[in-house]
């Protein structure tokens, strides 16, 4: 990896919000000016769109992840979720069950797919046939779910934007276990699951990354040395953790082999 930075136009008003990497390997972007799904090709750098339908508005697009079957599950945090299918171009848009809030979003090793309602403070499972979203309340009061991840087992790991905390639901007991980060007063922004089951949130009260190790239940902190660094999302492949710095325009990278 050399560290080379290449900027990719996305058209005139465009406003990304999240990017993943998809199962092609394309970058695959909420693109909230245009209220579009957006595909990068990475051999040559062409943008293709996917409106949402008008008459749905602003939605206010946030995450994005892929089901086993190829298809797109995205939110907006105007209160909306929907899927595309990249094949057809066939897209459907939902209305979230209570209103303002989805934010993150993730598919479980299963190929079932689950988003966090910050506004809403619950997460939520989709029916991936009818689309139909089924409301799971945290155990911690207006908690503010902000991102949700999957561990190998299928476990639902969220980070409690409101709380501090990060806790993990059992969809096989229906159970749920919470841990507060440490310090005075944590605000855990977006949480992301590596290849070795541990547990990656940003804490932006501390101004660091911070690994939960479930078997120990230990929190280890690792502040970054430029101030309001705010790591909005998580990614990361084998071996490695991605951290996008938004505050120091900078992607932080923390490798775990």
């Amino acid at each position: 990896a050399t560290g080379k930075v290449e900027l990719i136009p996305l058209g005139a008003g465009a406003a990304p919000h999240g990017v993943i990497v998809g199962p092609d390997g394309a970058p695959w972007v909420t693109e909230g000016g245009t209220n579009a799904i957006v595909r990068v090709d990475p051999q040559t750098r062409a943008v293709r769109r996917w409106p949402l339908p008008e008459a749905r508005g602003h939605a206010n697009l946030n995450t994005l992840t892929f089901d086993k079957r190829g298809r797109v599950w995205f939110t907006g945090q105007s209160g909306v979720y929907g899927r595309l299918d990249p094949q057809s171009g066939a897209m459907q848009v939902w209305d979230a069950p209570r209103g303002r809030g989805p934010y993150g979003i993730a598919t479980t090793p299963d190929g079932a797919v689950y988003y966090a309602s910050l506004a809403g403070s619950h997460i939520a499972r989709v029916d991936l046939d009818t689309g139909v979203a089924t409301v799971i309340e945290p155990p911690t009061k207006d908690q503010g779910a902000r991102r949700v991840w999957s561990d190998g087992k299928g476990r639902i790991w969220v980070s409690e934007w409101n709380g501090g905390n990060v806790s993990r639901y059992d969809p096989a007991t229906s159970a749920w276990k919470t841990w507060r980060l440490p310090g005075a007063a944590p605000r855990a922004y977006a949480v992301y699951v590596d290849d070795k089951d541990m547990v990656w949130l940003s804490d932006w009260g501390a101004n660091a990354m911070v690994r939960f190790d479930p078997e120990t239940e230990k929190f280890q902190a690792f502040p970054s040395e430029r101030g309001g660094a705010n790591v909005r999302q998580i990614l990361g492949r084998p071996g490695e953790v991605w951290a996008p710095e938004s505050g120091a325009d900078r992607l932080v990278v923390y490798r775990t082999k």
